[in-house]
């Protein structure tokens, strides 16, 4: 369920948690959909309230300030969707993951192999899907994307049409809602290098033809001699602190054959291609 550009807060948390999942009855997870309304309420509450709390220049001299609140405001919106797989054993379990507060772990999506698509957060709302991450210049994706789990275990799971094709549909509904640019669908592997390696094996190249992420060309061309690979891979948006987790983690993403943290000259090649793309 997605919900329109503009809303008034009591619209926006006002909605319900919807789970998409087959033969369970709402009253299975009414004590947790309790939990996320009263969340939801204190979070309206916050926002709501005026001066905002906390929010003075100067707490000493409060004298010196005073509150006029603009008519001209919104809610933030994603920028990015960040795609993992859940590295469990089925959708259940992950749900279950998502409810325990000792995990502190969730994320604004849930698809199953089948299909099946369960929105655990509402959209504009910040889900703990990234953990520590960076892309470019931008260090809390948590509170600038949406996450989108898969229900995968990481090893020797294939990736199922009825949940790629419905992953797709999805991407194109958030992207057309939030007008988020085509870059800007990524995975976990490449907000956290060294890190995270999810989502592996994934068919990347899939979305990619459909507007999701970038993918590179069948023919390539040779880069120019000064072309710097460290620097190509920064730009495209890559945590370079730690040069080979970057290399692992691009090439992750777009050889999957080959995930050793070295460059090779085939490797190159995709590179820069990919990098002219940005």
């Amino acid at each position: 369920m997605l919900y329109p550009k503009t809303l008034n807060l009591s619209t926006i948390f006002a909605f319900p948690l919807l789970l998409v999942l087959s033969g369970c009855g709402s009253s299975k997870y009414a004590a947790t959909e309790k939990i996320y309304k009263e969340k939801a309420k204190d979070f309206s509450k916050i926002i709501g309230t005026t001066p905002p709390v906390g929010q003075l220049y100067d707490s000493l001299g409060a004298t010196n300030q005073t509150w006029i609140g603009s008519v001209n405001f919104g809610i933030r919106k994603p920028n990015f969707v960040v795609i993992h797989h859940t590295a469990q054993d089925s959708l259940a379990q992950t749900v279950k993951t998502f409810f325990s507060t000792k995990a502190g772990t969730s994320a604004h999506y849930v698809i199953s192999r089948d299909g099946k698509v369960v929105h655990m957060v509402n959209d504009y709302l910040r889900a703990n899907h990234a953990g520590i991450s960076k892309w470019g210049k931008d260090t809390d994706l948590n509170s600038s994307s949406i996450g989108i789990e898969l229900d995968n275990n990481g090893l020797t799971d294939p990736w199922p049409d009825a949940q790629i094709n419905s992953l797709i549909k999805l991407l194109a509904t958030l992207k057309r809602t939030y007008s988020i640019p085509t870059a800007n669908f990524i995975g976990h592997a490449d907000i956290a290098p060294k890190r995270k390696n999810d989502p592996k094996n994934f068919p990347w190249k899939k979305l990619a033809d459909k507007g999701f992420g970038y993918w590179y060309d069948d023919v390539l061309k040779n880069p120019p001699a000064d072309f710097n690979t460290e620097m190509a891979l920064k730009y495209i948006g890559y945590d370079t602190s730690n040069l080979a987790a970057a290399i692992t983690a691009f090439k992750i993403h777009f050889i999957q054959s080959d995930i050793t943290p070295t460059l090779t000259p085939v490797d190159v090649l995709v590179l820069y291609n990919v990098y002219t793309k940005y």
